[in-house]
């Protein structure tokens, strides 16, 4: 009888993790296995990143990707409104890595992603691409732009509700070409099918 697939693939040394959180991993994983998800690796082995996920179509994404992330011990950063920094929910989000967003920057919201990647040791910048659960034609170019001035590359992530995985694609290196660079992305994303509907 052969081994059930693990429900975390192995965790390369450079991804960047949470100090200590034994427990939150255990959690983290503890969920996943009881909701028949598991992570598809191998993770790319990268201090620095920008990384998407997609297709965004439920809810269910956020618990599922929460739990991806407890599970993995990703120490993932993400820009949220700054209203939403309030206590005792301002601690609760600090410690999922969500970074308040400076809405009144002149540098906006790519340019504080931009300053963050630049500025930190191991920083992987996650965001959905879709910006939204409902059907849009167009994505948000706002990654691409992130990744080609921070100069890293981009993860993508995928959700695959048929087979309840969680994986991770080939690492893409933005061109300049942000309209070809989408349009690459997203046809490799069309393979994936989300809770409503098909990537890409």
């Amino acid at each position: 009888m052969s081994n059930p697939e693990p429900v975390v693939p192995v965790i390369p040394p450079n991804m960047p993790q949470v100090k200590g959180g034994a427990f939150t991993r255990w959690l983290g994983r503890s969920i996943l296995r009881l909701g028949g998800w598991r992570i598809h690796g191998p993770i790319p082995d990268l201090a620095k990143a920008v990384v998407i996920a997609a297709p965004h179509s439920s809810n269910w994404d956020g618990l599922w990707g929460l739990a991806a992330k407890m599970a993995l011990g990703l120490e993932a950063r993400i820009l949220g409104k700054d209203k939403l920094f309030w206590w005792p929910l301002s601690a609760v989000l600090r410690g999922l890595g969500v970074v308040p967003l400076d809405r009144s920057s002149p540098q906006g919201t790519v340019g504080q992603a931009v300053d963050m990647i630049r500025n930190g040791e191991r920083v992987w910048y996650a965001l959905a691409p879709e910006g939204t659960r409902k059907p849009v034609k167009e994505w948000k170019g706002g990654f691409l732009k992130i990744a080609r001035m921070a100069e890293v590359p981009v993860i993508p992530a995928y959700f695959h509700y048929p087979d309840r995985v969680l994986g991770f694609g080939p690492v893409f290196q933005t061109s300049g070409d942000d309209a070809a660079d989408m349009a690459a992305i997203r046809q490799w994303y069309r393979q994936w099918m989300g809770k409503n509907r098909q990537g890409g």
